[in-house]
Order: C-alpha cells, then structure tokens, then sequence
C-alpha cells in the first residue's frame, strides 16, 4: 500500500503536465522535481543540475546527433528518386510487383536513417505517385508504407537503440548488430504478406511494367551503388571492431556528404537545413533523457523501481508471461507517448524487472523496439500515420485500417523472437574485436 502513495503522485503530476501541453522532456524533469521534494532531503535543484549535466556528457551519446544528421544529409538529397529507379526493375516480377520498392526502399533507407518518419517521407514522397500511377491498391501502398517505415527503428543505425542502450548503459554497437537480422526477417515477412495478397485480393490488377534486359536494370541501379556501399562501410566498421558506433557515425557523416555533392545536392542551402534538423532532433531527444535520467534518481530515493520489482517476482510470473504483460503494457503506452519517450520513461522500472527474471538485456531491446514499432501505427497518436496523412490527405480511419495487418505482422514478429532467440543474439555474440584486441 505504501507503494502506491508514490506512484499515485508521479502518475497524477505527469499526466497533468502532458495534458496541458508541456513537452515531454520538462514534463519528465517537472514530476522529478516534485518527487525529490515530497520524498527526499535532497536539494531537487543540486541534484537535478548533477544528473542532467551526467546524462548529457556520455561520449557514447555522441553517436546520437551524428546518425540524425546522416539522415538529414540523405534526406535532402534526390536518393528518394533514385531508390525508385534502382529497385523498381528488379521488383517488378515478384509476386506483388512494385509495393515491394515501399519495404525494400524502407529497409535501405533505414540503413542510413535511424528515424522512421524520415524513412517514411523519404520513400514515400516518391513510391506514392509512382503506385498510384500504376494502379495498384491504394490500401496495400498506404499499409505497407505505414509499416515498412517503423524499419527504421529496428535497422541499424537506430535512434530508439542509441538510446535505449545509453539509459541501461549497455554496448550501442552490439545493440545495432542484435537489429540486423531481426529487421530482415520483419522486412521478408512484409515482403511475403505482399506475395500472398497480391495472388488472393480481386482488385489487384496494376498496369504491368516492360520487360528490361539485366543490363538496363544494372544500368538504373547505378545510384544506389554509393548508398549500399556507405551502409556496408558504416556497419561493417562496427562489425569488424575497426569502429565504435559515434566513429561509424562520422563515417557516415562524411559519406553521405560525398555522396550529396557528387549528385550536385548539397548547396549550402542543404547543409545548413540538414544541420538545423539534426540540431532540433537532437535537443528535443536530449531533453527527453536527461528528464528520464534526473526520474530515475527520484523515484529510486523512493524505492519504487525495486519495490515494483520485488512484487512482480512475487507473482511468480514466468518470462513468457512476463514478457506478454510487457508487450500489452508497451502497445497501450505506446498508443500516448512516442517511442524514445516510452522507453526512457519505463527503464527505471522495467530494467530490475527483466534482470531479475534473467532475459538477456541486448535481446530485450530489440524486443522492445519491435513493440514501440507497433505504437508507430496505432492509434490515436501512431505517428507514421499522421505523417502518412499529411502526405496523401486520407482519413486517419482509413490509414489505420490499412496499417493493420502490418501490425498483426509485428505481433508475430514478436513471437518469432521470443521462439528464437537467436536472431537477436548471435551477431552480438560473434562481433568481432577491433585490431587492438
């Protein structure tokens, strides 16, 4: 019962402050505040001014403001026109033709992104057009838009990663390469579930495409060269040991600079305007952790994070049905608070949770993003699909209809990893240590 004075309090001043529209970031350092002031002898002031100067000066967060600005670079770059070029004639024949260029140019932009708003607009700006041109399904281009996007939570590099692995302090390296594998099998099961739609629903019947010999289709895949060739430098960098994940970010940093100018699009105009983004992204996420971090001091001077613990273990819950309560509590959350918010807000207490219950901490973050994936097209506040409506004007109705079978996808997609573990695992384990040993 003691327990449940504080939580009362904590819940009741962060929804009063996020239902009045104070942004995530003071809301999180608001309810710190008034906790270390209720429960503590502790100067809240002294000890907020410590914690947030702590959580702002990891080097490993670093690696943060450098993938956005990756993205930013490629964002504005004209990769969203010659993505479409490059893969459409290699995925005209496949069962479902052309939607595949939505996943596909998803998972490649993701490679290069960590954003899934970014990926989503990048692709879709071009694929949507190109679609509806051709015929094909407007509800098929909007879901597996919606759905692909959430890739590039997953994909290395990932934001929602970085900071998950920052906040648990645990090895972003070997988090992006627990993401690979994971992220491939969720792209091929949106792939399959094309295949098979395609060949059951009566309305799909898009203008074919011409045939194209192998050497025009080698010749309109020459743009996405470059961008394969900064994904494999940027990730196999990390692989191999010969970087840490901030130097394989400047890497691609710089990559994706030569490529921008060796396309004639990056002015100045476009360096500044990629720069200011990366500067907004990074602050607002910045904001974010340091009032997650100063949270996590207050409500561990009550006790909470472990006395929650204890009682969960008490229950006696097994992992799967652990797992399962984290999975509904993470989708109903997620359907208020965006990802990052979601998982700095929670770790405080989750992270005793799933130590003590033995689930291997770099497994669980690719579970969790999996899980705030799911949050990224549920509604009310699934944010690929206000993207998704300011990009075609549906109604929110319909795009959420369209992004629910992607969703049912993730779900199983959760069970997958839950069965085989390792998918997850086994990169990590066997990543290779730099030169120096």
């Amino acid at each position: 019962m003691e327990q449940l004075i504080p939580i009362a309090i904590f819940l009741f001043v962060l929804f009063l402050l996020l239902g009045s529209g104070v942004w995530v970031g003071l809301s999180l350092l608001g309810v710190a505040f008034v906790g270390m002031e209720l429960f503590t002898s502790r100067p809240a002031g002294d000890a907020m001014i410590t914690k947030v100067w702590a959580s702002s000066s990891s080097w490993t967060l670093t690696a943060l403001p450098l993938f956005i600005w990756m993205g930013e670079i490629l964002y504005r770059t004209r990769l969203s026109e010659d993505m479409f070029k490059g893969l459409s004639p290699w995925m005209a024949r496949l069962p479902g033709g052309l939607v595949h260029t939505n996943i596909v140019g998803c998972t490649v932009f993701a490679a290069v992104s960590g954003s899934s708003a970014a990926t989503l607009t990048t692709v879709g700006k071009m694929s949507i057009p190109e679609l509806r041109k051709r015929g094909y399904p407007e509800n098929m281009v909007i879901g597996t838009l919606a759905g692909a996007a959430t890739l590039g939570l997953m994909i290395p590099p990932s934001l929602t990663l970085i900071v998950y692995g920052v906040t648990i302090n645990e090895s972003i390296t070997k988090l992006f390469m627990a993401g690979v594998f994971p992220g491939l099998v969720l792209a091929a099961m949106f792939m399959a579930y094309v295949g098979v739609k395609s060949k059951v629903s009566k309305d799909f019947n898009p203008t074919p495409e011409p045939r194209m010999t192998l050497l025009e289709k080698v010749k309109n895949s020459r743009f996405l060269i470059p961008v394969i060739c900064l994904i494999l430098v940027v990730i196999g960098s990390m692989y191999l040991g010969y970087a840490t994940a901030t130097e394989a970010a400047a890497f691609g940093v710089i990559g994706s600079m030569v490529l921008a100018a060796t396309q004639g699009s990056l002015t100045w105009g476009t360096f500044t305007a990629s720069l200011m983004g990366a500067v907004r992204t990074s602050a607002m996420i910045a904001l974010i952790l340091a009032g997650a971090a100063f949270l996590s001091l207050s409500m561990g001077f009550t006790g909470l994070p472990r006395g929650l613990a204890d009682l969960i273990a008490s229950w006696n819950l097994t992992k799967f049905e652990l797992l399962m309560a984290l999975l509904v509590f993470y989708i109903v959350l997620g359907m208020f608070l965006d990802g990052i918010s979601s998982v700095v807000l929670t770790m405080a207490v989750v992270e005793p949770m799933i130590r003590q219950a033995g689930i291997d901490i770099i497994w669980f973050g690719i579970f969790i993003v999996v899980v705030v994936e799911m949050a990224q097209i549920t509604p009310p506040i699934g944010f690929n699909l206000f993207v998704l409506q300011g990009m075609t004007s549906h109604e929110m109705n319909f795009i959420a209809r369209a992004a629910i079978p992607m969703f049912l996808i993730m779900v199983v997609m959760v069970f997958v990893l839950i069965a085989f573990p390792e998918l997850a695992t086994w990169l990590p384990d066997n990543i290779r240590k730099g030169p120096g040993g």
